[in-house]
């Protein structure tokens, strides 16, 4: 089909409309959502003098949602919700907590040399996660613990967060090589190559019809 002429555009501005299709909020929420559903489980373990207090924990990753952040940088701020529960044995009953957590990310794409890409992290600060933590009973003690869960759950998920956005693999992951991924697809994307014969046999054509529009021409030679 016939490109118009109002279809050009800069370098500039084909260069930053392909990184904002390379890192569109659907493709970050695909990334992001390959661990949704991911089971998470641990314990029984042992705690407090003489590990007598047991707790176990087990819930699962929800899906996340992102939204676009202004400025200059493409920036989302992606939320993962989190379900937990907690069981603690203390051996004479067993406290039962179940939680809520919204985890914040912010997530932006850097540009780096050999076309490639980098989605940096910024790990979320304790305040800034969202805990709702509610207890099986309504005694004081016990709602006294679930503002110590509720605490604990902000530092430690904080903690993780930024100690997990810097190991080996996850950053593998966050880079993105855009000169090699071409080099995979050009077999698919490339122009496809042109029957010879037609260009032979147009060119042939061409030049007969030339030809017997200016016969004179040839004929005073």
């Amino acid at each position: 089909m016939p490109v118009e002429e109002s279809e050009f555009t800069s370098y500039q501005q084909w260069g930053l409309d392909f990184f904002a299709e390379a890192v569109s909020q659907d493709r970050i929420l695909g990334a992001v959502n390959n661990i949704a559903g991911q089971p998470i489980s641990f314990g029984p373990m042992g705690v407090g003098p003489a590990k007598i207090a047991k707790v176990k924990a087990y819930g699962q990753i929800g899906s996340a949602t992102a939204h676009p952040l202004e400025g200059p940088q493409i920036s989302y701020r992606v939320e993962l919700p989190v379900s937990l529960t907690f069981e603690i044995d203390l051996q004479v009953e067993t406290h039962v907590f179940h939680a809520e957590l919204l985890v914040p990310l912010t997530l932006t794409a850097q540009a780096l040399d050999r076309v490639r890409i980098f989605i940096t992290i910024d790990p979320p600060k304790p305040a800034d996660i969202e805990v709702k933590v509610q207890a099986e009973g309504l005694r004081a003690s016990i709602m006294q613990r679930v503002v110590n869960v509720e605490a604990e759950l902000r530092r430690f998920v904080a903690k993780y967060v930024a100690r997990e956005a810097t190991k080996p693999h996850i950053e593998a992951a966050r880079l993105i090589d855009v000169s090699a991924a071409i080099d995979r697809a050009w077999g698919s994307i490339a122009p496809k190559p042109v029957d010879k014969k037609m260009v032979t046999d147009d060119f042939a054509e061409a030049l007969e019809q030339e030809i017997r529009e200016n016969e004179e021409t040839f004929l005073e030679m």
